[in-house]
Parts: structure tokens; C-alpha cells; sequence
């Protein structure tokens, strides 16, 4: 399969097309799997033009739709050099190092890569992207915190029902308390995101507008989440100091 030229181009990466006509050398590796795209537009006929001049209306215009299949210039060999440019460089990460501590003193598994955060109840470990692909590094800690709060719920811990299909009720009480949870802990270490906290709370609001203690049943489980988390910290701090002052007896003995 030949290459055309360069037809997408994303954050750190550029992808190709099968356009024919766009020839850019090398082929697809055998077995690579395309991204369908679709490109939408509208144009206007020369008859339709020429229509429109000779009666004064406006010309209309035709929408139309394109399809592509698209890969990555990584998924191809043999393409002519400078067909993409490198990558730009994630940017350092803005780490606040107090955050840090909380989310490991709290002993769940947590794992940064892919394209989504999310938590799995059944093997029980958060997932979230890594911070430089936060457009505002600071909300990687809201994000962080929002998925740290719904691993409270699990069994071994505060034990809330989590396995609940998207966009039930059930599930919509379980993002209350996570992003309540995540405002709480978020204001605990004064870490201030740029996404508002209250504009997701209203999203997932109006699933349960028949139930008008909904916030404050969430509210009280999202407290008792943040204190499970901010008391596991301060146990961590305790042990730590702990096993200090004990070096410290031992060097002056």
C-alpha cells in the first residue's frame, strides 16, 4: 500500500492517508490497523453558479462528507525524509509534592499512561493520563484525586457500591462523591485546578433532580473519603517521623 502526504496532524504525532494522487513513498507495515475520519464541507457547482448569476439568487451550496483512513507516519517504512517533524517535547511536569504524598501514603495502585483516567473497581487501581498532557498541569491533581476518591469505595475500604452501569442513578451518586471528594482534598492541600469542580457536580445533577438531598448524601461520603485519605497521609507523616526519632536514639546512644 503506497503513502500520501501528511493529511492529519496531531499533538506529537502525524498521520497519513490513502489518497493516491498524494504519493509520499513507503507503504503501510503489513498488518497496522487505519483510524476512519471523516471530513465534512460544503461546495458549490459551476452549473449552480452560473445559475445564480443569471437569476440573482443566491447560489446554493451542496454539503458533502469525505471518509479517510488514516495511520500513524509510525505505523509506515520507507517514507521520504522530512514527510513529518519530530515531535515537540512534553514539558517538564509541575509536580506539587505534597499531593504526591498523599496519593502514595494512600496505598492504592496507581498508574499513569493512556488517553483516559479512570478507576477499576475489580483490580482495583486508578489510571490517569500523564500530567504533561494536561493542557493546565494543576488539573492533573483534581483528576488524580476525583479517581483516588472512587478507589475509597472499594470493598477493602469504605465499601460503596461502584459497579454501576453509565449513566444510572447509582452511577451518577458515585461521580458526585468522587468530584466532591476531590474539591475537598483539592482545598485540604490548597491546590486551586482551572476546571471548575461545580460545573461537573451540575452534569451529573440533573440525573437525580427528582432527589433533593442527592448533594448532601454526596457531600457526607465524599467528606468520609477525604478523611480515609488525608488520615492515611498523616499516618504515613507519623510513621515516618517515628522511624527518624528512633535513628536519631540509636546515633546518640
Amino acid at each position: 500500500m503506497k503513502v500520501a502526504r501528511t493529511v492529519l496532524r496531531g499533538v506529537g504525532c502525524s498521520d497519513v492517508s490513502h489518497l493516491p494522487d498524494l504519493e509520499a513513498g513507503g507503504n503501510v507495515r503489513k498488518g497496522e490497523k487505519g483510524v476512519t475520519v471523516v471530513y465534512a464541507d460544503r461546495f458549490t457547482p459551476e452549473a449552480e453558479k452560473e445559475r445564480a448569476r443569471q437569476s440573482g439568487d443566491d447560489a446554493k451550496a451542496i454539503p458533502f462528507l469525505k471518509r479517510f483512513t488514516v495511520f500513524n507516519v509510525a505505523q509506515c517504512e520507507g517514507l521520504r525524509p522530512g514527510l513529518a517533524s519530530d515531535p515537540a517535547p512534553l514539558p517538564e511536569c509541575e509536580m506539587v509534592p505534597l499531593a504526591e504524598e498523599v496519593i502514595t501514603a494512600s496505598g492504592v495502585t496507581f498508574r499513569i499512561g493512556g488517553n483516559k483516567a479512570f478507576y477499576v473497581p475489580v483490580a482495583d487501581y486508578v489510571q490517569v493520563l500523564p500530567q504533561p498532557a494536561f493542557f493546565n498541569q494543576i488539573n492533573y491533581y483534581r483528576t488524580a484525586l476525583h479517581e483516588l476518591t472512587h478507589a475509597t469505595g472499594h470493598a477493602s475500604r469504605l465499601g460503596r457500591s461502584l459497579l454501576n452501569s453509565f449513566g444510572s442513578k447509582d452511577y451518577a451518586r458515585e461521580e458526585l462523591i468522587a468530584e466532591m471528594g476531590s474539591a475537598f482534598l483539592c482545598a485540604s492541600l490548597g491546590i486551586v485546578p482551572t476546571v471548575r469542580h461545580a460545573d461537573y457536580l451540575a452534569s451529573w445533577l440533573t440525573v437525580l433532580r427528582e432527589d433533593n438531598r442527592a448533594i448532601f448524601r454526596a457531600a457526607s461520603a465524599a467528606s468520609k473519603a477525604a478523611d480515609w485519605i488525608l488520615v492515611r497521609h498523616a499516618e504515613a507523616l507519623a510513621g515516618a517521623m517515628g522511624t527518624a526519632t528512633d535513628k536519631d536514639a540509636r546515633a546518640a546512644a
